[in-house]
């Protein structure tokens, strides 16, 4: 796919292609909503081509559209929270709680599907929580409203992420495509009509100000959105669920490193212990659910 033949090297660059998503929010001079709004219009017209150019139909049935309306609710709400989470803890910390969406998808794999945790994730979930305790301090009072507000929006941000990918698991049953591409295109083109919604609803203009501001929010739509999750999707049938783990723990990763490289965000040793553990418990975390998505 787009001359990239291994799958382990789409896997890989997909995963470096999302890493910088939270990079563009905090360069772009838009409000969080508007560069939510740009990131799903753009990326929505850059699949919907690649639809038209692979002549793919959608074709889906009465019972994927429904599923993928809340998948749309839930991806518009994703973005949203993570958005002005970026803005208030930075790029780092914010895509970090994204990812504990595998905690989230182990709870509902629970209460829904009856899937019962395995030990390794028990032990995932406290080893992420003490992670977040050593980053962000144990005297959660004494930390300034806007960052409390910054992490609890990276939470629900890992909430709707959970059900975003449940109700793409959903959607795909039965499926005989072996990308999900027809899926994300309806849902993408879905939270941009939603986010169009909101930012209008919040006063705030969808102008974009500069060349350099366009710029930015066509490289997050095409790169890091389009063609991001299309690499990653087109290799997943192909490599082993341990390199998918492995791959997708790649991108917090990176996405901390580009907050101190590019943001000079300050970061002590605790921090980094912290991060380290809370980035290991998101692998154990997410291995099973690699198998299951």
């Amino acid at each position: 796919m787009l001359y990239l033949r291994n799958p382990q090297l789409r896997l890989y660059v997909g995963a470096i292609l999302i890493s910088f998503s939270p990079v563009w929010v905090k360069l772009v001079n838009v409000s969080p909503t508007t560069s939510g709004f740009y990131r799903l219009a753009i990326g929505g017209v850059a699949l919907t081509l690649f639809l038209l150019v692979k002549r793919q139909r959608l074709g889906l049935s009465k019972r994927a559209w429904s599923i993928l309306v809340f998948g749309a609710i839930f991806f518009a709400l994703d973005i949203w929270f993570w958005h002005r989470s970026i803005d208030y803890i930075g790029p780092g910390l914010a895509t970090l709680l994204a990812n504990f969406q595998v905690f989230f998808m182990m709870l509902a794999g629970l209460l829904l599907l009856r899937q019962r945790p395995r030990p390794v994730q028990l032990v995932a979930v406290p080893l992420a929580l003490t992670g977040l305790a050593l980053i962000v301090g144990l005297d959660w009072s004494s930390l300034p409203g806007d960052y409390r507000l910054g992490v609890v929006y990276g939470l629900l941000t890992a909430v709707m992420y959970a059900g975003y990918l449940l109700t793409m698991r959903a959607a795909r049953s039965g499926s005989t495509h072996r990308m999900p591409t027809r899926e994300v295109a309806v849902i993408t083109v879905g939270s941009a009509l939603l986010l169009g919604l909101a930012a209008i609803a919040e006063g705030e203009s969808l102008l974009i100000p500069t060349i350099a501001d366009a710029v930015l929010l066509t490289a997050y739509g095409v790169l890091s959105h389009c063609l991001g999750l299309l690499f990653i999707a087109s290799s997943l049938r192909n490599v082993s669920p341990t390199e998918v783990g492995l791959a997708l723990l790649l991108q917090p990763t990176l996405s901390f490193t580009w907050d101190i490289v590019f943001f000079s965000r300050p970061v002590t040793t605790m921090e980094l212990a912290g991060a380290a553990m809370a980035l290991f418990a998101i692998y154990l975390g997410s291995r099973p659910a690699s198998k299951q998505l």
